[in-house]
């Protein structure tokens, strides 16, 4: 009678234990030191959660994305973009593992442009060209931080580049805030000031594998809701043409594996760019947030749905990773073990006037929101 009344007494006391070793998860924001530079200054490492178990973490050198869950069809939280393991990693230089990207996301032809008639020079760091914003860009920047806690916790970091930074004009005031939504989105919002006429062209460089890290983005099934794409010339240099991409190597308007025509060596863009990293017109040209593409993964069961106010996406897929670089899982980061949305103004769009107007003035507000939702099916 007495094992009978033990074996009771465990059984009502079971879930209560349970309970206690596993509190329900938590909505926060939490800080700590991520690493210091060599002239003493220390970076952050800010960790957003939400009542999901989403776990976002950030820090504020550069604002790299060093980490981001979500959960599979079976509720597994896995981490599902490309970061890196220590700071001492992020400060030898990455390939964009998830940063800020400015002034300039993407590539300016020559390291060239005229604004207002005068002809400004940035560096050529991509051979003839410039990316990304040059040689000391936003994501080598150490940001300020301010923090907001609450059911959906946001981080936003604040950075003046000074006029002439990196060649270009005006000094520019720029915020960018993330925010870990309930429903298992992370919002990125944009907001930029200057006192000179500028060009300003702001993204995330996130790497996604909706896999978990566990293989590579080439059975992920990829979804754009853009009829048309930009060609480019062999320095990857938009040409100004704008291809439909129906029936091409390009047409993602239905849900289609990225590694289905990847490798079709007929094809001259694939070959100037090793893969697709091709920037893609999204068919609703509107600044309002909308659908611009889905990313599935069918084996996880991982859904992505990226919502963004800009009229274009950058899509790489990882064509120059090669197996050097080990991320937090200790898995080396192959080719094509990632895909980069990068939701953007057009490339080159400085020497384009026929492209839309990446200038910023004084007295204008630049705004800029990119939302990735995340689901199972």
């Amino acid at each position: 009678m007495t094992y009978i009344r033990l074996l009771l007494i465990i059984s009502v006391l079971s879930p209560i234990m349970t309970a206690v070793a596993q509190p329900a998860n938590r909505a926060g924001i939490e800080q700590t030191d991520f690493g210091t530079f060599p002239d003493g200054r220390v970076a952050q490492l800010f960790t957003l959660r939400n009542t999901a178990g989403m776990t976002v973490q950030i820090t504020n050198y550069g604002g790299y994305i060093v980490s981001w869950t979500a959960p599979d069809r079976d509720a597994r939280q896995e981490n599902i973009t490309l970061g890196l393991p220590s700071f001492a990693d992020y400060l030898k230089g990455t390939p964009s593992l998830g940063p800020i990207i400015g002034r300039f996301g993407n590539r300016i032809c020559g390291g060239t442009f005229t604004l207002d008639g005068q002809v400004y020079t940035v560096a050529k760091n991509a051979g003839v060209n410039h990316i990304h914003g040059g040689r000391v860009g936003f994501d080598k920047k150490l940001w300020t931080a301010t923090t907001k806690s609450g059911p959906e916790p946001s981080l936003a970091l604040q950075y003046t580049s000074p006029d002439g930074e990196e060649g270009y004009p005006g000094t520019l005031a720029v915020t960018v805030t993330y925010t870990v939504q309930k429903d298992n989105a992370l919002r990125i919002d944009y907001q930029a000031t200057t006192n000179k006429p500028t060009v300003l062209n702001l993204t995330n460089h996130a790497y996604f594998n909706l896999s978990g890290m566990k293989r590579d983005v080439l059975n992920q099934e990829l979804l754009i809701k853009a009829d048309q794409v930009l060609l480019t010339d062999k320095t990857q240099i938009p040409t100004g043409e704008l291809k439909p991409v129906a029936g091409t190597v390009f047409d993602f308007t239905k849900a289609t594996s990225i590694g289905l025509r990847i490798n079709d060596t007929t094809d001259t863009q694939l070959r100037y760019g090793k893969g697709y990293d091709h920037c893609w017109v999204f068919t609703d040209s509107s600044r309002t947030l909308k659908l611009g593409a889905t990313l599935y993964e069918p084996v996880s069961g991982r859904l992505m749905t990226m919502y963004t106010t800009e009229p274009a996406v950058q899509i790489y897929t990882a064509n120059h990773l090669n197996g050097s670089l080990k991320g937090k899982e200790g898995v080396a980061y192959q080719r094509r073990w990632g895909v980069c949305l990068e939701t953007q103004h057009f490339p080159d769009a400085p020497n384009h006037p026929n492209f839309p107007t990446t200038t910023l003035r004084p007295g204008e507000t630049y705004r800029s929101t990119t939302v990735y939702k995340f689901s199972v099916r």
